[in-house]
């Protein structure tokens, strides 16, 4: 079977200016890397402003299985169809960490015939946008130290110090560690430990901010500790913001590459879903809708996480209102749901279909809670049953939503062209009345219980000691009309990943919570969610290596 990497190396790719004119960009408008990737300028993305903005379509999906679901290859897939079907249509997704790169998940450029390229560059370094993160992130870390090291004028206290450092890599060893041993000279010694980069507050800041004053505002709102009296000490307070905006300059500015189909793509930012908001930068989408009829994206993992922060943080803060979400699903994944295992499910099992649909009704449920339109696309794989995909397509039915078979992997956007026609029917007839799922003033607590019982539909979620008075303290000092974050597992609606379907009644215990004042949100970590992963026992990078011409094998 040809591979994705050999499809992507096939791909007759179109020098960058060509895919940066079909946007109406010039090439003084674009910086490029290399012939086939660029950045947009900054001069370009300020000439937008006030144009009128396309449709926002969201492309989201059932909880991610094994079975595997393909929400960025539809993201791709209905990209191009769109724009087969006479629509000027552009892809913004996330760029791709490193850490999962290595570890179990692979690329993140789509796949089969529905793919970005070049792949290979943007599962690795690409622009450098994430080092460039990396290094703000811990240049402030080191300026911390640095601090109490020459006297701690601030007075901060050692032992409430928030701010961790962070790498992009899967590294379980760095989750607690213990800096500043070895002596007098080498400062002082705490404990501390290391996130991965994706859950960096830099990285969500950069995918929130919306020009470089609004960065470094940010930047300078970070909360990194208390003093002993608990007041918190910023980033600014330490002068640390006008450096790392130095440093995050270049990477503010959205990427530009193409899918195989030579229609333009924005791959920007890359926080994640679990432990952070899951969605592309505000720059991309927002430059994008102002140079396009349609813009798909995507909100990383099911619709519960993705779908939900995209919705309630970026959407509430960039004042984005989406015409449609697209729901992905396939036969494989809603067996699964029903409770087959992974080793049986080529045999063809229609009751197990209708059983996972479960999990695809709860989805549904939940985006038109929103008030969006909503229609299920089903990644066709190979060994689909008719009377499996019959028993997809009655549910939604049931359900008054399409079930619309898509073949993008396979043939690429002409494949999705019947669900780009759907979702153009749903956007022009108007039919979205976006809503948020709980108003700013409403208290922190009360909106960590909404979502945990109306999208996870838990009976109520559980804080461990000492939370509902830290988001008291913080609704105190005025920070209460910020929305929040989930972080959880992404494979269930509660918090143990071996629950499938549409579990409710159960309990999300909140063990921890924390303010990320420049992102502008409270993310409450629930469960054994970790923000620095680890390593499968098999991880990816024991595949990936050069063959004899010098070319990556197993990065996909």
């Amino acid at each position: 079977m040809t591979t994705d990497l050999a499809i992507a190396r096939q791909a007759r790719k179109l020098p960058i200016p060509e895919i940066a004119a079909r946007l109406g960009l010039t090439p003084e408008d674009i910086l490029p890397y290399g012939h086939d990737k660029a950045k947009i300028t900054r001069q370009a993305l300020a000439a937008l402003e006030g144009r009128p903005m396309g449709h926002l379509v969201l492309v989201t999906a059932i909880n991610p299985t094994p079975a595997g679901e393909g929400k960025t290859t539809t993201t791709v897939g209905l990209g191009d169809a769109l724009n087969r079907v006479g629509k000027r249509a552009t892809i913004c997704i996330r760029e791709a960490s490193l850490g999962p790169n290595f570890g179990m998940k692979g690329g993140a450029a789509g796949g089969g015939r529905a793919q970005i390229v070049p792949m290979e560059e943007m599962n690795l370094h690409f622009t450098g946008d994430f080092h460039a993160i990396t290094a703000a992130h811990n240049l402030l870390a080191a300026m911390i130290d640095n601090h109490l090291y020459w006297g701690n004028a601030l007075g901060i206290d050692s032992r409430r110090i928030t701010w961790r450092r962070v790498m992009d890599m899967n590294d379980r060893a760095l989750r607690d560690t213990v800096v500043g041993l070895g002596g007098p000279s080498n400062g002082f010694v705490r404990q501390s430990g290391f996130d991965i980069t994706v859950a960096s507050e830099v990285m969500a800041i950069l995918c929130l901010a919306t020009g470089l004053d609004d960065l470094q505002a940010r930047l300078g709102r970070i909360v990194i500790g208390y003093t002993a009296d608990r007041q918190p000490v910023t980033a600014r307070d330490l002068g640390a913001d006008g450096a790392m905006t130095v440093l995050l300059k270049e990477a503010l500015q959205p990427n530009l590459v193409q899918t195989l189909e030579n229609n333009p793509a924005l791959v920007h930012g890359g926080p994640f879903a679990n432990i952070a908001h899951g969605c592309n930068s505000v720059i991309a989408t927002v430059a994008a809708l102002r140079m396009s009829d349609y813009v798909v994206t995507e909100a990383g993992f099911g619709a519960d996480l993705g779908a939900e922060k995209f919705l309630d943080i970026k959407c509430r803060m960039a004042g984005l209102r989406p015409a449609a979400a697209v729901l992905v699903a396939t036969i494989r994944a809603l067996k699964m749901n029903g409770g087959v295992e992974k080793a049986d499910l080529a045999a063809a099992n229609p009751g197990a279909v209708r059983r996972g649909c479960a999990n695809l009704g709860r989805h549904i449920e939940n985006l038109r809670g929103f008030g969006l339109p909503v229609v299920v696309a089903l990644n066709h794989f190979e060994g689909d049953s008719d009377d499996e995909i019959a028993a997809v397509q009655g549910f939604c039915t049931e359900h008054g939503v399409k079930a619309v078979l898509a073949r993008h992997w396979a043939e690429g956007g002409a494949g999705a062209e019947d669900l780009a026609r759907e979702v153009v029917a749903m956007a022009e007839a108007g039919r979205a009345d976006f809503h948020t799922l709980y108003p700013d003033a409403m208290p922190l607590w009360q909106k960590i219980e909404t979502v945990c019982t109306r999208i996870y539909r838990a009976s109520h979620a559980e804080a461990a000691p000492g939370i509902r008075q830290q988001l008291e303290a913080w609704e105190a000092a005025g920070h209460g009309a910020m929305p929040v974050c989930i972080a959880k597992t992404q494979y269930s609606f509660t918090t143990d990943p071996a629950r499938r379907g549409a579990p409710e009644g159960h309990v999300i215990p909140v063990r921890e919570v924390r303010l990320n004042v420049g992102a502008g949100f409270v993310v409450a970590i629930c469960g054994e969610i970790m923000t620095m992963p680890g390593l499968p026992r098999h991880p990816a990078a024991e595949t990936i290596r050069l063959d004899a011409d010098g070319q990556i094998e197993g990065l996909f």
